[in-house]
């Protein structure tokens, strides 16, 4: 499985030369750590629906209980299935009506749809407020081999140390299994706050160009509902 293989961390100065504009134009691997402000997400969710507001609270509740569990791995799999459970899949264009949209996780809750991005996208903002350090965490862009053929896909990585084989949270596969374990998935590159990793494989999952200036949006969005 490659997403195990390929963990050593690259430098921005490896990446493309134009991802490594854009992380110096737009500040993308700023580390500091989130926090939520619950009375800004509670605000932002009642501007929605009351339905919304719910859920917003659901999560809220479901973050604090994974930070009182003893161990991360507990975290991963509460977390994991909150999701997993309250998201349907639809693609961006039936959800958003565009081709690519990273949602945040109000939108996502608020939509009760998203695609796989939007799934990493929650359990990441998610497990960091129950105290999982955003080093051990990475989104994954793979080529995921499901229904007879390969496609785009992403997934969130855990790792318990910066060498160690990682697990996969997946919303195709909702159970987590380590990496060795996904032969189904190969990856092409993957990204947190800290840092940018690159894989390797003959296909693209998409320009990282365009995936880090969606990345760039969706923080800014996220903060300005309480994600922050």
């Amino acid at each position: 499985m490659l997403i195990a293989r390929h963990s050593r961390r690259r430098s921005v100065g490896q990446v493309h030369p134009g991802v490594a504009a854009l992380v110096c134009a737009v500040g993308l691997w700023a580390a500091s750590a989130w926090a939520w402000d619950r009375d800004r997400l509670n605000e932002s969710a009642a501007r929605l629906s009351p339905r919304t507001q719910a859920q917003v609270r659901a999560m809220m509740q479901m973050a604090d209980r994974a930070a009182a569990l003893p161990d991360d791995a507990q975290r991963l799999t509460l977390v994991n299935n909150f999701f997993n459970q309250r998201i349907a899949f639809r693609d961006d264009q039936a959800v958003w009506g565009r081709i690519d949209y990273w949602a945040t996780p109000l939108e996502s809750l608020d939509k009760g749809q998203g695609d796989c991005e939007d799934y990493a996208i929650a359990k990441y903002l998610t497990l960091m407020e129950a105290g999982v350090a955003q080093a051990k965490l990475r989104m994954v862009y793979v080529r995921a081999q499901f229904q007879g053929r390969a496609q785009a896909h992403m997934v969130l990585a855990y790792y318990a140390q910066p060498e160690a084989e990682p697990l996969i949270l997946d919303n195709i596969n909702p159970e987590i299994r380590r990496a060795s374990q996904r032969d189904d998935l190969s990856p092409v590159f993957s990204f947190n706050g800290e840092g940018l990793w690159t894989g390797v494989g003959s296909t693209s999952a998409g320009n990282p160009l365009v995936r880090l200036s969606l990345w760039r949006d969706l923080l800014a969005r996220a903060k300005e509902e309480g994600f922050q």
